[in-house]
């Protein structure tokens, strides 16, 4: 399956609010997304402010600033799925 840039950044969106270990991402996500695709979409959601980190390893949606964006249905099977 191909994803848009912006489908990887709302399914790692999804997945953060699912599991906020970035090592945990990066295992259930392997076989959707590149590790560099994974690495590359935490850095420009943390950029951009829609994802924060608050540990060495811990990540989470930074409600505050921004909502989740309405998950595709696309996308929809990949969350359950992970």
């Amino acid at each position: 399956m191909s994803l848009s840039y912006n489908d990887k950044l709302i399914l790692l969106q999804y997945a953060i609010n699912k599991y906020d270990s970035e090592n945990v991402l990066k295992e259930k996500l392997k076989d959707v997304l590149s590790v560099k695709d994974i690495e590359r979409g935490i850095d420009t959601l943390i950029a951009t402010q829609r994802v924060r980190r608050i540990g060495a390893d811990v990540l989470q949606n930074n409600v505050s600033h921004t909502e989740l964006p309405e998950l595709p249905e696309n996308l929809k099977p990949i969350i359950e799925r992970i």
